[in-house]
């Protein structure tokens, strides 16, 4: 929720609003209001508007107090949105704690012909209909009704949910040239893409326009989607839609929450941003002095293409519908956390081997192209070989609530693992031999963990837990416990 638009400086408003007058009737996208300000009737307007808009393809829905109702003449209002309460909370604050999911809006004081006008301008609902108090309204012609009374409307509203990907949304509409090569970074776009920089705007734009980062519409303006905002935004908090999807990363000073040594946001596009995201994250994290035999003393605590493949997964995967969550990077003295908004989209425990998925093809393709992610895959294969390469423990996966969190750390010797971790790095490194078309074995276990031949019974035991456990099965005929084969549980 924004009150102020630098990119739509007033003049654009006060035209928009004598554009609006010129109608012959209020649209299921438009309402006109004199001084009638009813606190309930603003929430349940929103909720009606931001449904109608998105079932009829508009983008935006609007407002206005300060119109005369049958003439469309500008009459002044008196409605004064900052000075309203309910319960002794502020309007703006009361209707968003209201609504669900949340939503855009903007309230905007505007002065035509000498006289107060107060615009509401809402965002079209995306991915579900908008509720105020549980309740979901819609416009039919110029009334507001209940949607659950219009069931083949309701209908129509959710298939134009399940067609429309977050990517397609409109993050900035009605915007010049100008305001489009301010509010992208094209520079990043063409050196992304090993492309050079054209030598005019139009062909900047023209570029920007054949990957769908922005768009032309119908007023012979540009609409900027939210896949061009997420790429390549200057700045997350000039674009609604995304402004609350930019990356945290915080460093805890020890293996908790308690104390924070430095925290960053960072506001840029994720394609634009991306080395300089892992790169703040390698100068932070702590080197560690031994991590196996594998390792030199002045190697980083995590390796450099795990951290890349998991936090490229936290940006691709994460559901761009959750309002107010972004992805966050926490690191720890021991471990390094990536959560993404989101449950996953298939079983944590087969992350390894399923077939690669996206909520975001759109957004995942361009990264892609980029080098950031692969065609084929999630990474993840990747993390679980650098983690056992370093015979670091293996990472885990977790699924809570509505997020996916994946878990890095730090060294630690064979003897300090505790059972649950031992279990889970032996299930990942049969997961890891089996799409390598190679069972897991004794010996093969000895050498993830750095056994010594010597002492084969640790890795037994090891096996044996993991089997108990469920997470991995004896393969082929049956053999001595020394020369069996394994293969993870799914196989």
């Amino acid at each position: 929720m924004t009150t102020t638009n630098p990119f739509k400086p007033n003049e654009y408003y006060c035209s928009l609003v004598k554009e609006f007058c010129k109608l012959s009737a209020e649209t299921e996208w438009l309402e006109f209001k004199s001084n009638a300000a009813i606190a309930n009737d603003i929430g349940e307007y929103i909720s009606a508007l931001a449904n109608s808009s998105a079932l009829i393809g508009k983008t935006k829905a609007y407002i206005i107090w300060g119109i005369d109702n049958d003439t469309h003449e500008i009459a002044g209002t008196t409605f004064n949105y900052k000075k309203e309460k309910v319960g002794g909370e502020e309007l703006e604050s009361w209707l968003l704690h209201l609504l669900s999911p949340k939503i855009d809006f903007s309230f905007i004081n505007l002065a035509i012909d000498n006289k107060n006008i107060v615009l509401l301008e809402i965002s079209a609902a995306f991915r579900h209909p908008v509720q105020f108090k549980n309740i979901e309204y819609l416009r039919v012609g110029s009334y507001k009704k209940k949607l659950k009374d219009y069931p083949e409307k309701e209908r129509n509203l959710w298939r134009v949910f399940d067609k429309t990907p977050f990517e397609k949304g409109i993050a900035k509409n009605d915007i010049s040239e100008e305001d489009i090569v301010s509010l992208i970074d094209y520079p990043s776009y063409f050196s992304l893409l090993n492309s050079p920089l054209p030598s005019t705007r139009d062909g900047i734009i023209e570029s920007l326009a054949l990957d769908a980062l922005i768009l032309k519409n119908e007023n012979a303006k540009w609409d900027i989607t939210n896949l061009g905002a997420i790429l390549l935004a200057n700045d997350f908090s000039l674009f609604p839609s995304i402004k609350r999807k930019a990356i945290r990363i915080i460093q805890y000073k020890g293996i908790n929450k308690i104390d924070t040594i430095r925290e960053q946001v960072i506001n840029k596009g994720y394609a634009c941003s991306f080395e300089n995201i892992i790169n703040f994250i390698k100068t932070v994290i702590p080197s560690n002095e031994v991590i196996g035999s594998a390792l030199r003393k002045d190697m980083p605590m995590f390796p450099d293409i795990a951290i890349r493949e998991l936090v490229a997964n936290a940006l691709i995967h994460q559901d761009l519908y959750m309002i107010g969550s972004a992805p966050l990077i926490e690191i720890f003295s021991d471990r390094i956390e990536i959560t993404n908004p989101g449950k996953p989209l298939v079983e944590t425990n087969r992350f390894l081997d399923s077939p690669p998925q996206s909520r975001n093809e759109a957004l995942a393709s361009f990264m892609r192209r980029i080098g950031i992610c692969e065609e084929r895959g999630s990474g993840i294969d990747k993390v679980i070989f650098e983690t056992a390469f370093y015979q670091l423990p293996a990472p885990l996966f977790e699924e809570k609530d509505n997020y996916t969190i994946a878990v890095l750390f730090s060294h630690k010797d064979f003897s300090d693992m505790d059972k649950e971790e031992r279990i889970r790095a032996c299930y990942w490194h049969a997961c890891s031999q089996y799409v390598t078309r190679q069972p897991m074995t004794n010996k093969t276990l000895r050498k993830r963990f750095g056994i010594k031949d010597l002492n084969g019974a640790q890795a037994t035991r090891v096996i044996n837990g993991t089997v108990d456990a469920k997470l991995i099965k004896k393969s082929g005929i049956a053999e001595a416990r020394k020369n069996a084969k394994y293969v993870p549980y799914w196989s």
